[in-house]
């Protein structure tokens, strides 16, 4: 219990001392499998984050299998040839340790974080998952009900919970963004044993990965132990699979309804938005932060404050390696017909293409981003993930430095630009989540 309580505080004081830090600095190399390591050192706390970000998602999967870049993130934690199942977690929570893992459409990111003194472990609990991952029937049947369960739940079972799957969709016809991490259940059944295999050998290789350690550490016996455990590790011997698919613009809107266990209706519009790493990624953020970002921003004001439409409004710039979208959601007030609360949207929105925004509220806009971006390194984890995305999304590690940067080079004019350019209502998709009462008394019409 006591070695719990010293592990809580430090974490404490962390965050508290690490909030005013803006420049982050780093030391990195690259083994001759090809793993790139970025170290970064801060001695204010004794804790350490290992973490591994391999640039696998759903887009680099098999239309034919898809959910396995999902699947994979539950399955590395099954154990390996010198672990035994179960005992990974244990031994990273049983040493005052936290661990986790998320897949995207893009990456999947493990890590660890332990007291500084496990530092050793953590990399070799690492290094196990990269060379001697267990991977068997056992595993697989364990974790395909693992994730039925969280389809179940994160999805299934959750009002308007089918709102990614259902938006990716349709918003996407040639690019494998359209289908969501999640996958097909049905994919996972039917896949054998050597097709995981097949995949494990074909992504989770080091020369697929990024090794970033961050927190209470020394740089020699850091780098010393990451060549202990990581050069035996073989480099793939495939070339990785990257989908070269570029989505074609839209120039018809397309329109469905969706009909959920839900009581109140809500309104989803999608639009297509440019590679992560384009210049107009920066505006298009901003604009996202104007619109919806907070009790203060334009829609909120206007349409769950002042005209009462929305219970709820939100824009969410989802930014992909290969072009994301822009997603747009309302949850209708009681009373409120969708096709109002979208009318009000859509004016909304042109009021800013046409108009733009005021220079107040483009300081506002700018304070708040530059708050947004001190805060995403404000803690261990944070900066240990956002220098592994530096190097993988803009080949440069260093970017973490420079982002805030790129923010306030964005003009006003730049964000009313980028609303008149991705924000066209002839090429978006708009959904309609409607209670399935609705479908009941409809089919019945």
């Amino acid at each position: 219990m006591k070695k719990h309580i010293i592990w809580l505080i430090g974490v404490f004081f962390y965050h508290t001392i690490a909030l005013g830090q803006t420049n982050i600095d780093f030391r990195e190399f690259s083994l001759d499998n090809g793993l790139h390591v970025i170290m970064h050192k801060d001695n204010k706390t004794p804790i350490v984050v290992t973490s591994v970000m391999y640039h696998v998602g759903s887009k680099n999967e098999d239309p034919e299998r898809t959910g396995f870049a999902h699947f994979f993130e539950h399955l590395l934690f099954e154990g390996s040839e010198n672990i035994e199942r179960g005992q990974y977690t244990d031994l990273v929570e049983g040493n005052g340790g936290a661990l986790n893992a998320f897949t995207s459409n893009d990456i999947t990111y493990y890590y660890e974080l332990m007291p500084s003194n496990y530092l050793e472990l953590a990399l070799y609990l690492e290094s196990e998952r990269m060379l001697h991952a267990k991977i068997d029937e056992v595993g697989l049947e364990t974790q395909r009900e693992v994730v039925k369960e969280e389809k179940r739940q994160r999805y299934d079972n959750q009002p308007y919970g089918t709102i990614l799957p259902e938006t990716l969709e349709r918003a996407y016809t040639k690019h494998p963004y359209q289908w969501a991490p999640i996958g097909s259940l049905e994919h996972l059944n039917a896949a054998s044993l050597d097709e995981f295999m097949q995949f494990y050998n074909d992504f989770y290789v080091p020369n697929n990965a990024i090794l970033t350690i961050a927190g209470d550490i020394d740089y020699d016996q850091t780098e010393a132990w990451v060549k202990k455990y990581f050069s035996e590790v073989p480099r793939g011997e495939e070339e990785i699979y990257r989908p070269d698919v570029k989505e074609p613009r839209k120039t018809e809107e397309i329109r469905d309804v969706i009909y959920d266990n839900i009581q109140i209706p809500a309104i989803i519009q999608a639009y297509n938005l440019p590679p992560k790493n384009h210049p107009d990624a920066y505006a298009m953020e901003m604009l996202s932060t104007y619109l919806t970002g907070g009790k203060s921003s334009l829609m909120t004001k206007e349409l769950v404050d002042k005209q009462q439409k929305a219970l709820v409004i939100a824009a969410i710039p989802l930014d992909l390696e290969d072009g994301g979208i822009f997603i747009m959601y309302g949850i209708a007030n009681m009373g409120v017909e969708p096709e109002d609360l979208e009318n009000e949207v859509d004016l909304l929105i042109q009021k800013v293409q046409k108009e733009g925004i005021s220079d107040q509220d483009f300081q506002k806009l700018q304070n708040i981003i530059e708050n947004d971006l001190v805060s995403k390194n404000s803690s261990i984890e944070g900066i240990a993930q956002n220098l592994a995305e530096s190097k993988l999304f803009y080949g440069d590690t260093g970017y973490i430095n420079r982002e805030l940067e790129k923010y306030r080079e964005v003009s006003k004019a730049d964000i009313q630009r980028v609303a008149r350019e991705y924000l066209t209502l002839d090429g978006r998709v708009v959904l309609y989540y409607l209670p399935k009462s609705q479908q009941t008394a409809a089919s019945q019409d």
